[in-house]
């Protein structure tokens, strides 16, 4: 698991400006969606992985726990799983030529829809009335990427609790057009995973300073539970 080291000058300013440490604390349990980015075996299997981030396989107890809870307090999972095909790599082609052939054959062939890179890590506890999202760029909001939105907007959902791999590249880039197309967002601290500590650190560090809340599973558990025990006193 990472260490997670959030500097005390960025908690400062987010309380500064914010007024306290975690400003997505009072969520809406009905109106939140757990977004699980690229926990797939193309990222997470050896001999698969065209990116293996080994880390990933340690944040899997906790992506479980927090979707059991979304579920629980009456929010949706989505899983979101990394696609390339022939169309991406040609929209896409400034990619494809910064990561030159052999790189591309290779991302091509363990993120192709049918492939066993492609299919989500086995140990996920995946249910059936959970949604599952294709996406075709690092973020999963981005114009031609998926339909994400269109499928949030339909239930009603304006918060988000992030999670996946990589934290800095696809989770972050997810996130962070997430804020910008006006959802609550929070990333999960110890429900993301990179390639480093550093990277980890230094991509919630910057997401928490501008676009959104950070949060660990423990926490957003919580926070879950608690509204939800609200929501319920409040009906009757």
């Amino acid at each position: 698991m990472h260490k997670v080291s959030i500097p005390q000058s960025v908690i400062d300013d987010v309380v500064k400006h914010r007024g306290r440490e975690h400003i997505f604390d009072d969520i809406d349990p009905a109106k939140t969606a757990l977004v699980v980015v690229d926990m797939q075996n193309g990222f997470m299997m050896p001999g698969v992985a065209h990116a293996l981030c080994a880390e990933a396989v340690n944040i899997v107890p906790n992506i479980n726990r927090i979707a059991e809870a979304v579920r629980k307090t009456g929010g949706a999972v989505v899983w979101i799983k990394n696609t390339s095909t022939a169309e991406t790599r040609q929209s896409w082609s400034v990619k494809a030529d910064m990561d030159g052939p052999e790189r591309t054959a290779e991302r091509s062939e363990a993120m192709a829809p049918g492939s066993k890179g492609h299919e989500l890590w086995a140990g996920l506890d995946v249910k059936p009335d959970d949604l599952v999202v294709r996406k075709t760029r690092f973020s999963a909001f981005i114009q031609g990427s998926s339909n994400l939105e269109t499928l949030l907007r339909g239930r009603g959902i304006d918060t988000l609790i992030v999670a996946g791999t990589v934290t800095n590249v696809c989770c972050e880039s997810t996130a962070r057009d997430a804020m910008m197309l006006n959802f609550n967002t929070v990333m999960v601290t110890d429900g993301n995973a990179a390639n480093t500590d550093e990277d980890h650190n230094a991509a919630l560090s910057n997401f928490y300073l501008t676009f959104g809340d950070i949060m660990s599973t423990d926490f957003a558990i919580g926070c879950l539970r608690r509204n939800a025990q609200k929501e319920l006193a409040a009906a009757e």
